[in-house]
């Protein structure tokens, strides 16, 4: 192929492009692309209309990204593609030529480009890739040393995000189509798949500017939408058909979220799209849906149409590198979630419903938006303020999760979002066997205010304790206004106990940080229900916990703490046949009890009692 001769005049094909495709589209391999060649696109600019472009072919960078991955350079024209180039949300738009389906329209030239140059996914790269694999098995167990608490829960969703690689071409490649720039800078450098709007429904200003950036790390571009209710076309009962507007829906409800493109092939009952990927997660369960485009923003960074989507129309079942791709029919199974939340300041109660995906990235980060928006909307978004956060996670075949926590502060509307999608996050990604999470129920009392305190200090009243006996221990503790709080536990001290013993009093955080300390990496969840038990007793940081503790020869065996082992059981335990999953710990203890406090409390203290003959 001479890639470097005059590229051809542009002639408008005016066939029958817009009609539904036949039933066995005819298409045109890779190899047959020629430079010059003039071929002709489909997309929505507007409402639910599609509309003809030219694409003259400029070249093929062969193994672009990967064996076997080719992507065709074309320049585009027609319709509003002079004035604002490569469109987000026309990913997919197919190219003919000669009457035969080439690929689809993915791929634009970075930003502040002078011409309309994008990349086409070639149509046999996209059948390819609809494998009709299995569903995607979870990704390994994330790394949860146990016991839990809010510090651990609050990180485990920023952890189990992942950032796609960027697109990177071959220099070669580019250096042979003569469109290397200077400065040792590259074209296929700035060559990146046209990103997807996502159209964001009911968000708050606040919690878009928080949730955004989550998405555009993926090549997503979070935009203002809706949905297509009493639209024209996006409620039809046209089928559907390669050129239109199609949305893929990740929430729905009180708010929605879905992104948008366009669809390249329907053949078989199969609807191919993008021509990239939308998530890169593989095997997937998206609702597919209608979409409808109100219009196209120019922008001298990069165009985007406005879009907002209609009814499901059935399944993406595949996220691949090459396009996604679905079944018309049903839509997928999707996660209930309810959130109430309570406000006696302003004696007021409201609830909110969402359904999100059920997956194990998305159902987690869907839940910290829908949570995060709630706060924003109908609480304050300025100051401290104190959240009280009950939720259950009801799974398929097994007992509810519960989990309970309370955060208090300047940065407590976030935390308490984020904490919501930490037993999810677990539960889904356990590495230990598949669950199926059949509902989500949250309840958050909100007061205005940060409602903290500090424990300050600890003692007994009995000045000379002894085995056997209950001795009164007070608990100090100071809020946030200044105002002094005393709390008494009985301390039933061992009738058998003899020389020091320590009493610990310290808030679920950091008495949860010493334990995982002492444990190592010997404290982990080894079968689901032991870890649904770790979530369940998570240590809260409105709680004080008090332990009796003496020094004591132990272990951790298989995520479970046995103290008072005898010498010969801890060699025994020793041997190499529970490797990693064995600590030994040389304080035990002997009592706990639990203070509950209306606070987020913070601070340890530690007494000595020398405990002598009864």
């Amino acid at each position: 192929m001479n890639l470097s001769r005059p590229l051809l005049p542009l002639a408008l094909a005016t066939g029958g492009f817009l009609a539904v495709l036949p039933a066995a589209t005819v298409t045109m391999p890779v190899d047959e692309v020629r430079a010059g060649m003039q071929g002709t696109g489909v997309t929505v600019f507007d409402g639910a209309e599609r509309s003809e472009f030219t694409a003259e072919i400029i070249g093929v960078l062969e193994n672009s990204f990967g064996p076997r991955r080719n992507l065709i350079l074309a320049r585009l024209d027609g319709g509003p593609l002079a004035a604002s180039g490569v469109i987000q949300g026309m990913s997919g738009s197919p190219v003919h030529i000669d009457g035969r389906l080439v690929g689809a329209v993915s791929y634009a030239l970075g930003s502040f480009s002078k011409a309309t140059i994008a990349g086409i996914t070639p149509i046999e790269e996209m059948l390819r890739d609809d494998t009709q694999a299995p569903a995607r098995v979870a990704d390994a167990a994330l790394n949860l040393v146990l016991p839990l608490a809010a510090d651990t829960l609050t990180g485990l969703l920023p952890i189990r995000l992942e950032r796609p690689e960027p697109f990177a071409a071959r220099r070669s490649d580019l250096d042979a189509l003569g469109l290397t720039t200077g400065a040792g800078a590259s074209f296929g450098g700035r060559l990146r798949p046209i990103t997807t709007p996502l159209s964001m429904n009911g968000f708050t200003p606040a919690a878009f500017d928080r949730i955004a950036p989550l998405f555009r790390s993926a090549g997503l571009a979070p935009v203002v939408g809706g949905t297509a209710a009493g639209r024209a076309g996006a409620q039809s009962d046209a089928p559907l058909v390669a050129g239109d507007a199609v949305g893929v829906s990740l929430m729905q409800g009180d708010l929605s979220m879905a992104g948008t493109g366009t669809v390249t092939l329907v053949e078989g009952g199969r609807v191919y799209a993008f021509g990239h990927p939308f998530y890169n997660l593989g095997s997937s369960r998206f609702p597919m849906t209608r979409a409808y485009v109100h219009t196209v923003l120019p922008s001298r960074a990069i165009s985007s149409r406005i879009a907002t989507v209609g009814e499901t129309l059935g399944t993406i079942d595949q996220d691949r590198s090459s396009g996604i791709s679905g079944s018309l029919g049903p839509g997928p199974r999707l996660v209930p979630i309810r959130v109430t939340l309570d406000a006696p300041d302003r004696q007021r109660t409201d609830t909110f419903d969402f359904q999100v995906v059920e997956d194990d990235l998305f159902t987690p980060l869907l839940a910290y938006n829908a949570m995060l928006n709630t706060l924003f909307s109908h609480h304050r978004q300025v100051g401290a303020a104190t959240y009280a956060v009950r939720g259950e996670v009801a799974l398929e075949g097994h007992p509810p999760v519960r989990f309970e926590e309370t955060f208090a502060g300047a940065a407590a509307t976030v935390l308490a979002s984020v904490y919501v999608s930490g037993p999810l996050t677990a539960l889904v990604n356990n590495g230990l066997e598949p669950v199926t999470v059949e509902r989500v129920d949250v309840s958050v009392t909100a007061w205005d205010g940060a409602r903290t305190a500090v424990l300050e200090r600890i003692w007994l009243d009995d000045p000379r304790p002894r085995p056997g006996r209950t001795a009164p221990l007070r608990l100090a503790i100071r809020t946030r206004n200044g105002e002094v709080v005393i709390r008494t536990v009985m301390i039933d001290l061992p009738s058998a106990a003899r020389g020091p013993l320590q009493v610990l009093a310290a808030d679920g955080a950091t008495l949860a940080q010493q334990e995982r300390q002492q444990a190592g990496q010997a404290a982990r969840a080894t079968d689901l229900r032991q870890l649904m038990d770790a979530l369940n007793t998570a240590r809260r940081n409105d709680r004080l916990y008090v332990q009796l503790r003496r020094s004591d020869a132990g272990a951790v065996v298989n995520g479970r703490r046995q103290p008072s082992l005898p010498p010969s059981v801890l060699e025994v335990l020793g041997t190499d046949r529970y490797g990693g999953g064995l600590a030994r710990m040389s304080i035990a203890a002997v009592r706990e009890w639990e203070v509950p406090v209306d606070h987020v409390v913070s601070g340890a203290r530690v007494l000595t009692l020398d405990l002598g003959m009864p």
